[in-house]
């Protein structure tokens, strides 16, 4: 245990609450300070990301607390995508092996439950309709405005988090430092969420386990299951264009469009109209910085630091894996030196952090254009049967990502050198009767024996 500490965290979403949990276990004083209301009592941000997508990641982050088994009681799992076309044919591609599923869970349901275990914790208080307007660095002053009263407080912790998302208000004041390097991207794509109501028996009118896509190559619409049987919908679709969100302008304009493209969905979606034009249209940013910290006084973790796209489901995952790993740090930590632990700690996370935000850019263009052809469904197919008869060497990358703790840095290298492999395997196959073929077999060895080598070669420089 090292000295307690008063902490102030920037933002009570996700990773700053269940942030707060991890540093109260060890003693600290935990003050959370949200400029939304209590989720609890006011239900915000309508239309916005209410779905999240929890693997094995997020799951180990939740176990170091015991929260792991209350949430698999309210979370779905989906053991893979299921595809629909544009004449409502439905294709089904497994995540991963039999028992391994990727789970559908309500953000604030979740957000809502890290808030209900905190709250008999001394240790931890929330502090709501909170606003930060100034942060000085230097001096680790904070200015907050009551959103209610209009009242001003300033406070002054010894330590401070911030865990307030994408446009973090304390990594606004990083950037004003010397040397802090930022850079913002946008998508060209925008997001709607929609809905898909239970059915009259309270049921799901698709199948329940699994992420449906609609992919339709410029754009796409994906739907997770909720507990009550409904679905949420995601439409990701151009700004501007010929079919965009800039050329649907009025209820005629979306029904056309829909009933073309996603004629399937429109008998399913009663309140598609409403759903439409009530819900905002949302953006698709990638944040990457460094550093993440200042002098050991302030912290940068989850979207504050690495904001992604969500095209992997591994926002959440690698904002509560940024807390796994530095509770694992915790362990090791002697004396007061908070300053070495944070740039540690930013050092060891940051390369998988840009990994991630590229591994999520790259699988928007898979979900989006490849799911639905016939020759990459194949290579799927065949990708499967390699990671079955070579185990030990042949993980998926989807599935390092998601069923795994390997570093997304290992699985982006590791997935590029075994792509490499699979364009080789794939010019001698048309079927999946052609894996046998003895050509095949002997590409495929020599293959792996050469990534085996490179791989021992890569970990000696590393030494």
């Amino acid at each position: 245990m090292t000295e307690r500490k008063n902490i102030a965290i920037m933002g009570a979403g996700l990773v700053g609450s269940l942030l707060s949990l991890y540093l109260a276990k060890r003693g600290h004083k935990v003050d959370l300070y949200e400029r939304r209301p209590d989720l609890r009592k006011n239900i915000v941000d309508g239309g916005r990301s209410i779905n999240l997508a929890l693997s094995d990641r997020g799951w180990r982050a939740l176990k170091g607390i015991g929260i792991e088994e209350d949430v698999r009681k309210v979370a779905i799992p989906m053991q893979g995508r299921m595809m629909h076309d544009e004449q409502g044919n439905l294709t089904f591609q497994p995540y991963g092996k039999e028992e391994q599923a990727i789970y559908s869970v309500s953000r604030g349901g979740l957000n809502m439950a890290l808030m209900n275990l905190s709250e008999p914790n001394d240790n931890i208080t929330y502090h709501f309709s909170r606003q930060a307007t100034d942060v000085n660095l230097r001096t680790n002053e904070v200015q907050l405005r009551n959103l209610e009263t209009g009242n001003t407080e300033t406070i002054q912790p010894d330590l401070l988090f911030g865990a307030d998302g994408a446009f973090s208000v304390v990594r606004g004041a990083m950037q004003k430092t010397e040397r802090f390097n930022y850079e913002q991207s946008y998508l060209e794509y925008g997001y709607k969420e929609l809905a898909i109501p239970a059915t009259a028996d309270g049921g799901w009118a698709i199948e329940k386990n699994a992420l449906h896509i609609w992919p339709r190559g410029n754009y796409m619409m994906i739907a997770l299951p909720n507990i009550d049987g409904s679905f949420t919908c995601t439409l990701f679709f151009p700004y501007e264009g010929e079919r965009s969100f800039s050329s649907i302008k009025n209820e005629p304009d979306l029904m056309a469009f829909f009933k073309e493209v996603f004629p399937d969905a429109v008998p399913l979606m009663p309140n598609l109209t409403q759903d439409y034009f009530s819900n905002p249209t949302g953006s698709l940013v990638t944040v990457k910085c460094f550093p993440w910290s200042y002098e050991g006084k302030a912290l940068l973790v989850g979207d504050a630091s690495h904001a992604v796209v969500p095209f992997y489901g591994q926002g959440m995952n690698a904002g509560f894996e940024d807390i796994t790993v530095l509770d694992q740090m915790l362990d090791k930590f002697e004396g007061d030196n908070w300053e070495t632990l944070f740039e540690t700690f930013e050092r060891r996370r940051k390369p998988n952090a840009d990994a991630i935000a590229d591994l999520a850019v790259m699988n928007f263009i898979e979900m989006r254009d490849k799911v639905a052809d016939p020759r990459f469904l194949l290579r799927k197919k065949i990708e499967s049967k390699i990671s079955a008869q070579y185990p030990d060497k042949w993980i998926p990358m989807y599935s390092m990502v998601t069923f795994t703790d390997l570093p997304y840095s290992y699985a982006l290298e590791t997935g590029q050198q075994q792509d490499k492999i699979m364009k080789k395997v794939m010019k001698h196959i048309r079927s999946v009767e052609d894996y046998d073929k003895p050509e095949v077999q002997k590409l495929l060895e020599k293959q792996l024996i050469q990534k085996e080598k490179l791989k021992k070669y890569n970990a000696a420089i590393e030494v």
